[in-house]
C-alpha cells in the first residue's frame, strides 16, 4: 500500500484557502478502520463551512466533506464491525446512534463530519468503526455516497419522524438532493408527490414520478398546491427554503399536516402566520439529518425497493472548485466527487 495520499485541506476559512495536498497515509488506531474512499457526495452545508465556517470550532488544517462511500482496507486493533473488503458509507453525525439527539436545551449536539469532526475529501480516511455503516449492495459507490446526508434527511423527515403512509401527499421544494430523495421515498411508500421547482427542471421531476409539478416562481404558489390537492393540502412538506417561506408552507399544509423544517436558503429566522398553524393543527418539526440506525434502515429500504439516487454530475477529485460552483448554481440531484 502507498505511504502517501492526496487530501483536500484548508488552513483558514475561505474557498481560496483550499489546497489538494500530499500527506502521509493515516493508520487506523484502536477500534478504527482504514477506508479507501471511492466517492464523496457534496452538500450545500459543505460550501457554507468552507466559505464562512458556520461558527464551528474548526481545527486547522481542516478537510471538508461528510458523505463518502468506500472500501475497508485495514483494521485497527479490536475493530470488529467490518471485514477487509466491506463496502461502507459514512455516518454524518457519528455520535448519534439512535433515539433522541444528544445535548441539552442550551447546547444541542450537532457534531458532524466535515464540521466539528474532520471531513472525508481524501483518498483514505481512518475513523472509528462506529462512524460507518454497510453500503447498499444495489448501488454503485457514487450513488451510495449520496445517502449519509441528503438521503437520510429526507428519510428521517418522512419515515422515521413522519411515519409516512400510502395515499398521503408529500410536497417537496426544489430539485436538489434532499428534495429528489423526498420524491423517491414518497413514491416508494405509495404516496403522491408534488414537486415545486424551477420551470426548466419540472419535466425531469415528472419523469421521476412526481404526480404534480409547480413552477415555484409563479405568483400564487400556495393556490397551485391547493388546486393540485383539491383543497386538501399536503400531508407532509419538506420545507427547504426557510425564512418567511415557512408561512407559505403552513398555508399549503393539510389539516393535521406535518412540515419538516430542513433548509434555510432564505435565512435562519423562520416566520409564519399563527392562525392557520393553530386552526389546522399543523406540526412543525426541525430536521438536522438523522441517526445511524435511521441510515441503516434507509440502506435496507434502498436495497429492498431498488431506489436509485439522482446524480447531476460527477467530478474528478482535483476539480473540487468546479463542483462547488456547480453546487452554487443549483443541481438536479447530487454533485459527487470521484476519487482515483
Amino acid at each position: 500500500m502507498t505511504e502517501t495520499m492526496r487530501r483536500w485541506e484548508m488552513d483558514a476559512i475561505g474557498l481560496n484557502r483550499l489546497e489538494l495536498r500530499e500527506v502521509p497515509l493515516p493508520k487506523p488506531g484502536r477500534g478504527e478502520v482504514l477506508v479507501k474512499v471511492a466517492a464523496v457526495s457534496l452538500n450545500y452545508r459543505d460550501k457554507m463551512v468552507i466559505e464562512n465556517g458556520r461558527g464551528l470550532p474548526i481545527a486547522f488544517p481542516f478537510t471538508p466533506g461528510s458523505d463518502l462511500a468506500g472500501t475497508v482496507v485495514a483494521l485497527g486493533e479490536s475493530a470488529i464491525r467490518f471485514s477487509i473488503g466491506d463496502r461502507v458509507i459514512s455516518v454524518i453525525t457519528p455520535d448519534w446512534i439512535d433515539g433522541v439527539r444528544k445535548g441539552n436545551a442550551r447546547t444541542p449536539s450537532y457534531r458532524t463530519l466535515g464540521g466539528y469532526y474532520p471531513g472525508v475529501l481524501a483518498e483514505y480516511v481512518a475513523f472509528p468503526e462506529a462512524w460507518f455503516v454497510r453500503a447498499p449492495a444495489t448501488l454503485e459507490d457514487a450513488q451510495a455516497s449520496t445517502l449519509p446526508c441528503a438521503g437520510l434527511t429526507a428519510w428521517f423527515a418522512l419515515v422515521e419522524r413522519g411515519h409516512l403512509r400510502a395515499g398521503e401527499t408529500v410536497l417537496v421544494e426544489g430539485t436538489g438532493g434532499v428534495a429528489l430523495f423526498g420524491l423517491q421515498i414518497a413514491k416508494a411508500h405509495g404516496a403522491e408527490a408534488i414537486v415545486s421547482g424551477s420551470a426548466g427542471k419540472l419535466a425531469r421531476a415528472k419523469a421521476l414520478g412526481a404526480n404534480h409539478v409547480i413552477d415555484r416562481r409563479q405568483d400564487d404558489w400556495v393556490e397551485a398546491v391547493l388546486k393540485a390537492t383539491g383543497d386538501r393540502g399536503a400531508d407532509h412538506i419538506l420545507e427547504l427554503v426557510g425564512g418567511p417561506h415557512l408561512g407559505k408552507a403552513v398555508q399549503a399544509s393539510a389539516v393535521g399536516g406535518r412540515i419538516s423544517l430542513i433548509g434555510a436558503l432564505e435565512g435562519f429566522e423562520a416566520t409564519t402566520p399563527s392562525a392557520p398553524l393553530m386552526f389546522k393543527d399543523v406540526t412543525i418539526q426541525g430536521i438536522g439529518t438523522g441517526h445511524r440506525r435511521g441510515l441503516e434502515d434507509l440502506v435496507r429500504a434502498v436495497d429492498g425497493t431498488g431506489l436509485k439516487p439522482v446524480i447531476d454530475k460527477c467530478y474528478p477529485m482535483a476539480y473540487l472548485s468546479a463542483a462547488l460552483e456547480h453546487l452554487d448554481r443549483g443541481a438536479f440531484g447530487k454533485i459527487v466527487i470521484e476519487m482515483p
